[in-house]
């Protein structure tokens, strides 16, 4: 039998770490030591077992909630709104049992990325940087930062829209692009005040929606049998597959999957210890799943609250974020207190706080690829002016047109889907490997789960691309243009693909200052 010292040795994880401070300074990180929240008994004697998993605790569930409550408003934002209402206004509560798969499967890849960034103490971005060579890691970033933009000027819009509502239309929609675009001083500012602190702001955020969106729906009154059928028995036919396709496609947000993989570190975990590491991934799984069962009921609200008041109507197929407040009024009247203003604070709830956690994904990203270390307050100002740039030029050309804001609103849905296995592969392929992921890395059942879950979300939006360029591209020349990025779109997935399946241990050709076998 072995020494017992070897045999703990042996039952660590094999986990990327910086060897010392000195070293740590010259990488970018998530969060600095001095950000982390510390959680209770941390420190606490564990008799030497690596392998041992603290008991549960209430408290230390209540230190380790926040990531997952940030990641899940990405499930709440603006975009995901206008899917829920277009949802319920055509297909009534027929896609519901989908909306709550599709959340599952949103579940399940967030909790790949919270797995990838306790396990190994970097973030998907930062890891990408150390996985794939400098031309490809180059692509990801550019797609990442692609879909960010796209992500944030449908919440900027949204956010706008709901100013202009909540102003009875005094404020115009470039009016309120401005006004949003400094949300990000408002997030350095609380980030000034501790990681726990900007946690809470989000916490008032999403009970802001949970409420307005609550109070439409008791408002509205929508049937209780329906929508237990709804979830319960599935249904889908031909005049509902766009619906059912945008529901899908809504709920994987490229750039959420790098932001939870960060977001997790802000806890302080001791990768020492295996069963430490596992306390915090048992830990985040039950926060993430609480948040996303809250945001599954509040996409719930949405789509019955429309799928009661439209379902069946003439305005059913023209229904928008920027209609759809003015609909519910003239259907529903005024009340104790107007339903337009109940919507427009839902919706302003929803665009301000994906806004900021687009602006924290943004300073993640950028710093993970490209290993920037700026000071916060210039990566936000990037982040912030690359949305805030193109979204003014929509906001000034399509303010008078809901039908052209519309056909934007699609173009930059299609923007987000293409990017979407260039987040999903390379988590899969990290989250796989036993020299990234050591003790923790995924097993066969769950590696199977994960690559069907992603090869269907990644067939889906390539369905919705199709459907899209095949109905709004023509001319020779545009066709041939789409055909030349297809295929290069197309060669780009098979490398990465390839890469995931064939690519021999790399570890010991990575700088030897960032990796580290401590199970060797």
């Amino acid at each position: 039998m072995p020494p017992r010292e070897e045999s703990e040795e042996s039952q660590r994880p094999l986990l990327n770490r910086v060897q010392d401070s000195e070293e740590d300074s010259a990488e970018e990180t998530a969060y600095d030591s001095s950000e982390k929240v510390v959680i209770v008994g941390i420190d606490d004697a564990d008799c030497g077992d690596w392998s041992n998993t603290p008991p549960f605790s209430w408290k230390k569930l209540w230190l380790f909630t926040g990531p997952g409550f940030l990641m899940s408003i990405a499930f709440l934002d603006p975009g995901n709104l206008e899917g829920d209402l277009q949802a319920g206004a055509i297909a009534g509560y027929s896609l519901l049992w989908l909306l709550m798969w599709a959340t599952a499967m949103g579940l399940l890849v967030q909790l790949l990325s919270a797995r990838l960034g306790v396990a190994t103490g970097k973030h998907l971005a930062e890891l990408c940087r150390d996985e794939y060579p400098k031309w490809a890691r180059m692509v990801l970033w550019v797609m990442a930062e692609l879909a960010l933009i796209g992500a944030d000027i449908q919440e900027v819009i949204g956010s706008a829209i709901a100013l202009k509502i909540l102003s009875n239309g005094v404020l115009p929609l470039w009016s309120g692009v401005i006004i949003t675009a400094f949300d990000c001083f408002i997030f350095l500012f609380l980030e000034n005040y501790g990681v726990r602190k900007l946690e809470a702001v989000f916490a008032v955020l999403i009970a802001t929606m949970a409420i307005s969106f609550a109070w439409m729906f008791g408002e509205t009154k929508p049937s209780g049998t329906e929508l237990l059928l709804g979830i319960l028995i599935p249904k889908l036919s031909s005049k509902t597959v766009q619906q059912a396709v945008g529901v899908v496609g809504c709920i994987i947000m490229p750039h959420n999957v790098f932001l939870h993989s960060a977001l997790v570190q802000s806890r302080e975990v001791d990768h020492k210890k295996k069963g430490r590491v596992q306390e915090a991934l048992n830990y985040y799984s039950i926060e993430s799943t609480v948040a996303l069962i809250v945001s599954f009921g509040i996409n719930l609200f949405v789509t019955t609250v429309f799928a009661k008041g439209f379902y069946g109507t003439e305005k059913a197929n023209n229904i928008g974020l920027v209609n759809a407040g003015q609909y519910l009024q003239e259907k529903y009247g005024g009340g104790f207190f107007p339903i337009l203003y109940i919507w427009g604070i839902g919706l302003l709830a929803a665009g301000q706080s994906s806004t900021i956690t687009g602006t924290y994904a943004g300073q993640f990203i950028m710093g993970g690829f490209l290993n920037l270390r700026l000071k916060k307050w210039i990566r936000a100002l990037i982040t912030r002016s690359c949305a805030i740039v193109p979204t003014m030029i929509v906001a000034l050309v399509f303010d008078t047109s809901e039908d052209t804001l519309d056909v934007m609103n699609e173009w930059l849905n299609v923007l987000q889907s293409v990017q979407i296995p260039f987040a999903l592969i390379p988590l899969l392929c990290l989250v796989s490997k036993e020299q990234i992921m050591g003790a923790f890395k995924i097993g066969p059942v769950l590696k199977v789960v994960a690559w069907l879950v992603a090869v269907l979300v990644i067939v889906i939006n390539g369905y919705l691309l199709v459907d899209f360029f095949s109905s709004e591209v023509n001319g020779p020349l545009i066709a041939f243009f789409i055909c030349a990025f297809t295929a290069a779109y197309v060669a780009f997935i098979i490398y990465l693909v390839f890469r995931a399946v064939n690519f021999s241990p790399w570890l010991p050709f990575l700088p030897s200052k960032s990796i580290s076998n401590t199970g060797n």
